[in-house]
């Protein structure tokens, strides 16, 4: 295998559904090519709107057909009208095929060890044959204790954790949460395991055009549920609290998002015209110029928005959902204790006159910055330096690792 002299990194996410892999995965890829000048990173992405982001220079995607999870919690093939073995066949094919030619120097896989029903185990073993390092991302927070333990013990997450995994990064700092509290993991593994930190978002240089939205000097609440695919509840109690109480003191834009039901977003829009003060979009891949001008948000708390409020500086109002997880409670309430942000819960009657009075406190509260947390926004600069240091190992592919005696 001749020697390169430019690097390239491959990056795993599996997006069933949602935004926040893929953004995540588009964020690390941008700060790693922005540090690095000699440096290639390709996304393996199976969201439908990866389209729809702009990527820098030397970043690039592979698009893997799509998949959804159901209710009942069985997977089905997202467009196509073929079975689901037939799609994850397809899949596992396509990342193996494009690790093979792509030949990368670091393998970043973003929170699903072996990937989506095992998809990614077959180029762990190839790219593991070659010496390539291959690197576990994890969110702050996955989910309750209880409910990850046995999903990563039916899947033989551990197993995978020993054999294939060099290094394991944690997106945020264990002031938060330590996402694997209650895994039996062997200390080997446990050793591996680096808290980054979260990861700063910035603005946009070229300011986006929001056609039909009102982004002028007047204050704003900014709403967003994240992709919207399970947002309308957010949405309906922030809406009927401006439709119960003209004194909550800023006007509100919402972003519904891509994967709300187009029905929910039609009649959403249709009141939120009505109120007179509050006005709707269903989308932005430039969402972070909308968090950085708003007087305030109200939000989910998925660990895109946390990172994003945390980075603009923004006094914040978190509505956490609790299924099919409860990796945005978890943040919520350790964000909450720590006065980065207020949380309501939302399991709750959603009375119109809570979410008014919570809009109308918003102004008054903490900002982020007023709390203390060493290396809270540190996540970034991280990563770039531990993918540098396997990519130093990794160059010439005179690093090996010797699978059979890992801990």
């Amino acid at each position: 295998m001749s020697q390169r002299h430019h690097k390239r990194i491959l990056i795993y996410s599996h997006d069933t559904f949602g935004l926040g892999h893929l953004r995540r995965c588009r964020a690390i890829a941008h700060s790693l090519v922005d540090e690095d000048k000699e440096l290639s990173v390709l996304i393996l992405s199976g969201s439908p709107i990866i389209g729809s982001f702009d990527f820098r220079a030397r970043v690039d995607f592979v698009r893997i057909p799509g998949v959804i999870k159901l209710r009942n919690g069985e997977y089905t093939s997202l467009n196509l009208h073929i079975g689901i073995e037939e799609t994850l066949e397809m899949r596992t094919s396509i990342i193996r095929h494009t690790a093979d030619i792509f030949d990368p120097d670091l393998f970043i896989v973003d929170k699903e060890p072996l990937g989506l029903r095992g998809e990614v185990q077959e180029t762990l073993d190839l790219l593991s044959q070659r010496g390539v390092p291959n690197v576990l991302g994890l969110r702050d927070v996955m989910d309750g204790p209880s409910l990850l333990a046995p999903e990563w013990s039916r899947k033989k997450v551990v197993p995978a954790l020993r054999r294939y995994y060099d290094d394991i990064w944690v997106y945020g700092l264990p002031e938060i949460c330590d996402p694997l509290a209650g895994i039996a993991l062997p200390e080997s593994v446990r050793k591996r395991m680096t808290y980054t930190g979260y990861l700063r978002r910035t603005e946009p240089q070229e300011v986006p055009h929001y056609t039909g939205l009102d982004v002028s000097d007047e204050p704003y609440f900014l709403v967003t549920p994240g992709g919207g695919g399970d947002g309308e509840e957010l949405i309906d109690w922030v809406i009927s609290a401006y439709e119960a109480d003209p004194k909550i003191p800023h006007r509100a834009i919402l972003v519904l998002g891509p994967f709300m039901q187009p029905e929910l977003q039609a009649d959403f829009m249709a009141r939120a015209a009505r109120t007179g003060r509050v006005e709707a979009i269903t989308f932005s891949a430039r969402i972070e110029t909308l968090m950085a001008r708003a007087a305030g948000i109200v939000a989910m708390g998925g660990y895109n928005t946390f990172c994003e409020i945390l980075s603009f500086d923004k006094r914040a109002l978190i509505v956490p959902r609790t299924k099919p997880r409860l990796e945005q409670l978890i943040r919520a309430e350790r964000a909450q204790e720590l006065g980065l942000m207020r949380m309501l819960e939302g399991d709750e009657p959603r009375d119109p006159k809570v979410m008014a009075a919570a809009l109308r406190a918003l102004p008054d509260q903490h900002l982020p910055s007023e709390v203390t947390v060493p290396g809270l926004l540190d996540g970034l600069p991280n990563v770039n330096r531990h993918a540098q240091k396997w990519l130093e190992r990794s160059a010439g592919r005179s690093y090996r690792v010797a699978l059979a005696a890992r801990g």
